[in-house]
């Protein structure tokens, strides 16, 4: 008899060669035929999803690999099967357990002998190896014997390796809905971005220009003109659209952290520094970095930013080795980027290697015509986000009310203006009367809700309410005696062209008139 400190080490290093569990079974498979008679090698796990024992690799001498099995247990054996508490190897006899009698039919065991190793790991059962050779009373105690001192080792490894096909499973899961959502975020070309006809026309222009090629972009513009939007649109809309789109608000970055968190570290290179972490560019490998606010990067980040753009290439922090990067950079700012060179704040070699294509976003307040189109859109956005249904309508003469205004926080302060306008109105029309005329006749925010209240409105904008609210109370009902149009002393296609004007849809209220 093999001595059991040999077979303990063995056997280990067998089933844990791979975390592959086909590939570790088929090396224990092997040690162990040399010592105990063996004809297959299988691994049975329980599926409590399907109520059921499932066969998830399976070993044997004429090394024809069988596909997985499911065997679908009735109720009852299932309940007993869950039950079932056995901690060691054992021989599994039809004529000794209760439960083996009712599993042999599964796993064939008329005319064949069988050791089950039961797999355990924290008072979890996961299932059995189950050894089989042919012909009845081939094993025996000492076998028992000897396979108890590998349980644990078995147990442990094929619990890894369980552990690590899941992940494999989950991994293929999220490439598969990261493939969905690049093919869904494409689909946002310039025909869909909100004045990529109109006001953003040239910008647009130019993004159709630049995105399919490798170079570095520089998007200038006010806070809140889109510039991630733009971002998004010439990633997705390269070569590079599967890979990776890393963003990065240069900003955002604590100044002692800033080398740490874009190009890495190697592990014991500073205090805390327990493992070596990947950077934001080595994150963004085979696709886009997007380094918003680039003009706050301090000067030493420069330096090592100039050296990626040149050499495609960086060196962890306490590291000493250059790692070559696959990448595309997107710099943005709101700033004067060429006024601080002059003040020797940012690096005019730097300044120079972003500059090759700089795409300027204008300002809202010079693209005007697009305020309607981009509020309407904030409005059914926001109708979603806030479970409201249906999109409120908007009271005519608002629109000009929000054309007229300067909009210095651009796009970003109309989607948070409708917000408001929504969670203020809920259920009823859109004033945006909180936007009153200001001495330099751009318009200011109202804040007092009584003054807002007896803001005097437009002729249309009380017909509006007024033919709404009598709607309301006749549950749209335009025709009849207690129609609207009755109750208004006008002719319902008097009402109906009226309210075509106003743009009151009637038309889903139709069944109830």
């Amino acid at each position: 008899m093999i001595d059991r400190n040999t077979f303990f080490k063995e056997v280990t290093i067998k089933i844990c060669s791979s975390l592959k569990i086909k590939t570790a079974l088929k090396g224990a498979f092997d040690y162990l035929r040399q010592n105990i008679p063996l004809d297959s090698l299988a691994l049975t796990i329980r599926d409590t999803n399907l109520a059921a024992l499932r066969r998830v690799a399976q070993v044997a001498t004429n090394r024809v690999e069988l596909a997985d099995e499911v065997f679908v247990l009735p109720e009852e054996l299932w309940s007993k099967v869950q039950a079932w508490e056995v901690r060691a190897p054992t021989i599994m006899s039809a004529d000794h357990d209760e439960v083996i009698r009712a599993i042999a039919p599964y796993i064939k065991l008329e005319g064949n002998s069988a050791i089950l190793i039961p797999l355990w790991v924290e008072n979890e059962w996961l299932g059995g190896l189950i050894l089989r050779v042919r012909g009845e009373g081939v094993y025996d105690s000492s076998h028992v014997e000897l396979l108890a001192t590998v349980t644990e080792p078995f147990s442990i490894a094929l619990a890894n390796a369980l552990a690590h096909e899941r992940l494999l499973r989950y991994r293929d899961t999220l490439l598969d809905d990261n493939s969905f959502l690049n093919r869904e975020l494409l689909s946002h070309t310039s025909d869909e971005i909100i004045g990529g006809n109109t006001g953003l026309r040239n910008v647009m222009e130019m993004v159709r220009q630049v995105a399919p090629l490798n170079n570095s972009v520089l998007l200038l513009g006010e806070t809140g003109t889109g510039k991630e939007v733009i971002a998004n649109v010439i990633h997705f809309g390269s070569p590079r659209r599967d890979g990776p789109f890393i963003k990065v608000n240069c900003g955002a970055i604590p100044e002692s952290l800033i080398d740490s968190e874009l190009f890495g570290h190697e592990k014991g290179a500073f205090t805390g520094a327990v493992a070596e972490k990947r950077g934001r560019f080595e994150r963004a490998g085979g696709g886009t970095i997007f380094l918003d606010e680039i003009g706050e990067l301090p000067l030493q980040a420069q330096v090592r930013l100039l050296r990626v753009l040149q050499n495609r290439e960086i060196e962890r922090v306490g590291g000493s080795r250059p790692i070559p990067l696959d990448i595309r950079v997107i710099a943005a700012s709101h700033r004067n980027l060429e006024t601080m060179v002059s003040e020797n704040r940012f690096r005019e070699d730097l300044w120079f290697r972003l500059n090759v294509f700089p795409v300027i976003i204008p300002p809202l307040r010079q693209r005007k015509e697009d305020i309607p189109a981009l509020t309407r859109y904030f409005v059914m956005r926001k109708s979603k986000e806030l479970g409201i249904s249906g999109s409120p309508a908007i009271v005519p003469g608002a629109l000009q009310r929000l054309t007229d205004y300067s909009w210095p926080g651009n796009v970003r302060e109309l989607e948070n203006i409708v917000e408001r306008e929504m969670i203020r109105y809920r259920g009823e029309q859109l004033l945006f009367d909180s936007l009153l005329p200001a001495e330099d006749g751009r318009w200011k925010k109202e804040p007092p809700e009584d003054s807002r209240r007896q803001a005097p409105l437009k002729l249309d904008a009380i017909l509006f309410q007024h033919i709404s609210k009598v709607l309301k109370m006749t549950n749209g009902k335009i025709h009849g005696r207690d129609g609207a149009a009755a109750l208004l002393g006008v002719e319902p296609n008097t009402l109906r062209a009226r309210m075509d004007k106003l743009g009151i849809d009637y038309r889903r209220k139709r069944n109830a008139s």
